[in-house]
Protein backbone atom coordinates (compact mmCIF):
# COMPACT_ATOMS: atom_id res chain seq x y z
CA UNK A 1 0.00 0.00 0.00
CA UNK A 2 0.89 3.34 -0.82
CA UNK A 3 1.75 5.75 1.72
CA UNK A 4 2.08 9.48 2.47
CA UNK A 5 5.97 10.84 2.53
CA UNK A 6 7.58 12.57 4.98
CA UNK A 7 7.24 15.96 3.82
CA UNK A 8 3.03 15.14 3.55
CA UNK A 9 3.38 13.94 7.16
CA UNK A 10 5.24 17.22 7.95
CA UNK A 11 2.18 19.18 6.28
CA UNK A 12 -0.35 16.85 8.13
CA UNK A 13 1.55 18.23 11.73
CA UNK A 14 2.45 21.60 10.89
CA UNK A 15 -1.38 22.30 10.74
CA UNK A 16 -3.08 19.64 12.94
CA UNK A 17 -0.67 21.08 15.80
CA UNK A 18 0.08 19.28 18.88
CA UNK A 19 -1.33 19.05 22.10
CA UNK A 20 0.14 16.69 25.11
CA UNK A 21 -3.41 17.12 26.52
CA UNK A 22 -7.40 16.51 25.18
CA UNK A 23 -8.95 19.37 23.63
CA UNK A 24 -12.24 19.70 21.88
CA UNK A 25 -11.50 20.65 18.43
CA UNK A 26 -13.03 23.11 16.54
CA UNK A 27 -15.73 20.48 15.40
CA UNK A 28 -16.54 19.75 19.10
CA UNK A 29 -14.97 16.65 19.55
CA UNK A 30 -12.44 15.33 21.94
CA UNK A 31 -8.78 15.42 20.65
CA UNK A 32 -5.27 14.69 21.37
CA UNK A 33 -1.59 14.34 19.49
CA UNK A 34 -1.36 15.82 16.18
CA UNK A 35 -5.68 15.69 15.66
CA UNK A 36 -6.51 12.05 16.81
CA UNK A 37 -10.55 11.86 17.67
CA UNK A 38 -10.11 10.02 21.06
CA UNK A 39 -12.36 6.81 20.87
CA UNK A 40 -14.38 5.63 23.14
CA UNK A 41 -12.32 3.29 25.85
CA UNK A 42 -9.32 5.53 24.81
CA UNK A 43 -7.94 7.52 28.00
CA UNK A 44 -5.14 10.23 27.98
CA UNK A 45 -5.42 11.74 31.83
CA UNK A 46 -1.83 11.66 31.61
CA UNK A 47 -1.38 12.73 28.36
CA UNK A 48 0.92 12.10 25.62
CA UNK A 49 4.27 12.68 24.42
CA UNK A 50 5.35 13.71 20.60
CA UNK A 51 6.45 10.44 19.92
CA UNK A 52 3.57 8.51 20.96
CA UNK A 53 0.97 11.52 19.41
CA UNK A 54 3.09 10.79 16.13
CA UNK A 55 2.33 6.96 16.46
CA UNK A 56 -0.96 7.93 16.60
CA UNK A 57 -1.39 9.76 13.38
CA UNK A 58 0.53 7.29 11.20
CA UNK A 59 -1.82 5.11 12.52
CA UNK A 60 -4.59 7.24 11.98
CA UNK A 61 -3.34 8.31 8.41
CA UNK A 62 -3.79 4.65 6.90
CA UNK A 63 -7.76 5.72 6.84
CA UNK A 64 -7.45 8.38 4.61
CA UNK A 65 -4.26 7.10 2.69
CA UNK A 66 -6.94 4.13 1.82
CA UNK A 67 -9.61 6.71 1.05
CA UNK A 68 -7.36 8.24 -1.76
CA UNK A 69 -6.05 4.89 -3.19
CA UNK A 70 -9.82 3.26 -3.44
CA UNK A 71 -11.46 7.24 -4.57
CA UNK A 72 -8.73 7.77 -7.48
CA UNK A 73 -8.49 6.04 -10.24
CA UNK A 74 -5.32 8.33 -12.14
CA UNK A 75 -1.64 7.78 -11.56
CA UNK A 76 -0.68 10.41 -8.55
CA UNK A 77 2.57 12.25 -8.04
CA UNK A 78 3.65 11.78 -4.13
CA UNK A 79 2.84 15.58 -3.99
CA UNK A 80 -0.39 15.34 -5.31
CA UNK A 81 -1.25 11.71 -2.87
CA UNK A 82 0.39 13.84 0.22
CA UNK A 83 -2.15 17.23 -0.91
CA UNK A 84 -5.17 14.49 -1.06
CA UNK A 85 -4.40 12.97 2.03
CA UNK A 86 -4.16 15.97 4.01
CA UNK A 87 -7.26 17.06 2.95
CA UNK A 88 -8.90 14.04 3.87
CA UNK A 89 -7.17 13.69 6.94
CA UNK A 90 -8.68 16.81 8.10
CA UNK A 91 -11.97 16.71 6.25
CA UNK A 92 -13.07 13.60 5.95
CA UNK A 93 -13.98 9.91 3.37
CA UNK A 94 -17.45 11.60 2.70
CA UNK A 95 -16.23 14.76 2.08
CA UNK A 96 -13.51 13.81 -0.03
CA UNK A 97 -15.66 11.17 -1.88
CA UNK A 98 -18.65 13.85 -2.48
CA UNK A 99 -16.52 16.73 -4.00
CA UNK A 100 -15.85 18.48 -7.09
CA UNK A 101 -12.62 18.25 -6.43
CA UNK A 102 -12.29 14.29 -6.60
CA UNK A 103 -14.08 14.23 -9.83
CA UNK A 104 -11.59 17.38 -10.91
CA UNK A 105 -8.49 15.19 -9.78
CA UNK A 106 -10.06 11.80 -11.80
CA UNK A 107 -10.65 13.78 -14.96
CA UNK A 108 -7.10 14.59 -15.20
CA UNK A 109 -7.47 18.69 -14.38
CA UNK A 110 -4.77 19.03 -12.27
CA UNK A 111 -4.72 22.71 -13.09
CA UNK A 112 -7.96 23.23 -11.45
CA UNK A 113 -7.40 21.57 -8.23
CA UNK A 114 -5.45 24.35 -6.34
CA UNK A 115 -8.76 26.39 -6.63
CA UNK A 116 -10.79 23.58 -5.68
CA UNK A 117 -8.83 23.22 -2.19
CA UNK A 118 -9.73 26.70 -1.94
CA UNK A 119 -12.82 25.95 -2.06
CA UNK A 120 -12.45 24.24 1.85
CA UNK A 121 -11.76 27.02 3.97
CA UNK A 122 -15.02 27.59 6.35
CA UNK A 123 -15.66 26.67 9.75
CA UNK A 124 -18.99 27.45 11.27
CA UNK A 125 -19.75 29.66 8.68
CA UNK A 126 -16.59 31.71 8.70
CA UNK A 127 -13.80 31.66 6.44
CA UNK A 128 -11.01 30.35 8.23
CA UNK A 129 -7.04 32.19 8.15
CA UNK A 130 -6.19 28.84 9.36
CA UNK A 131 -7.88 26.76 6.91
CA UNK A 132 -6.67 28.90 4.17
CA UNK A 133 -3.68 28.73 4.93
CA UNK A 134 -3.45 24.90 5.03
CA UNK A 135 -5.74 25.14 1.90
CA UNK A 136 -3.09 27.18 -0.07
CA UNK A 137 0.05 24.92 1.66
CA UNK A 138 -1.99 21.19 0.17
CA UNK A 139 -2.38 23.15 -3.00
CA UNK A 140 1.69 24.12 -2.97
CA UNK A 141 2.20 20.72 -2.19
CA UNK A 142 -0.13 18.99 -5.05
CA UNK A 143 1.63 20.76 -7.35
CA UNK A 144 5.29 19.97 -6.39
CA UNK A 145 7.27 17.45 -8.42
CA UNK A 146 8.54 15.78 -5.30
Amino acid sequence: MRHITLKGLSLLKQFEGYSRTVYLCPAGYPTVGFGHVVKPGEAFEAGINAGQAEDLLRQDVIMAERAVLRLIDVPLTNGQFDALVSFTYNLGVTAFQRSTLRCKVNHGEHAQVPEQLLRWVWAKGYRSRGLVLRREAEANRYCSIS
